[in-house]
């Protein structure tokens, strides 16, 4: 078992983070407005309310999947309803912008962090971890740097603290984190979601988890199985 003293923060740390989260916040309204980069809000389809249907229908299948959250992942909640994340959008390693749906297929765990957030620094090695141990064709961690910005801080951020397997995913404009706190997901960083290969959000945390321990390794295989 992974020992909690190396990546699960302190109770003033996770203090530290709902603090940053208000800046954030305060940050967030301002950017929101200006939709700059290149990941301005998507146009809303038509399909959209289809995909929220088809999701809202795995109401049972959240509440399974949430029900074997124990342990250091307790805090992860079912999705009430579940609702169609495809439309999320933020650049891939290759610095080109894409959405959750170009991950169909496959069971996604989003976790979104920046560098100013002290408890990212205790929980970015821990989802390092779980990506080098779980992650496959099956299931991948895509953890979203929303850093303002250039990628100088970020980048050395990852070298700093250790990680090497995760693939490097940005959003500088915070829209994605506007988009979440709209929904009413994200309070602060870090927030994750566990997010099904068709794009349906299953359940939601905000702040920190030891994601390199059992709990989260026995999650993510439920979620692969049920």
């Amino acid at each position: 078992m992974a020992d909690g003293n190396r990546f699960f923060p302190a109770p003033r740390l996770i203090l530290a983070a709902l603090v940053a989260g208000v800046l954030a916040g305060a940050v967030a309204v301002y950017v929101s407005e200006s939709r700059s980069g290149n990941n301005a809000a998507p146009q809303v389809a038509a399909d959209d309310g289809k995909d929220d249907v088809a999701c809202a229908a795995k109401s049972d299948r959240a509440k399974k999947i949430a029900a074997a959250a124990t342990g250091e992942v307790a805090a992860l909640l079912p999705a009430d309803p579940p609702q169609s994340m495809k439309r999320l959008a933020f650049n891939g390693p290759d610095g080109k912008p894409m959405t959750i749906a170009d991950h169909a297929g496959k069971t996604v765990l989003l976790n979104l962090w920046a560098t100013w957030c002290a408890p990212c620094r205790a929980e970015m090695p821990a989802l390092d971890a779980l990506q080098k141990e779980k992650g496959s064709d099956a299931f991948q961690v895509v953890a979203v740097n929303v850093d303002t910005g250039d990628d100088v801080k970020p980048k050395k951020f990852l070298k700093d603290t250790g990680v090497a397997t995760l693939g490097y995913y940005r959003d500088s404009t915070m829209a994605l984190f506007n988009d979440l706190k709209t929904r009413g997901l994200a309070l602060g960083l870090p927030v994750t979601m566990l997010i099904d290969g068709e794009g349906c959000l299953i359940a939601h945390m905000n702040g920190p988890a030891e994601w390199s321990g059992p709990d989260a390794k026995r999650l993510v295989e439920t979620a692969l199985g049920s």
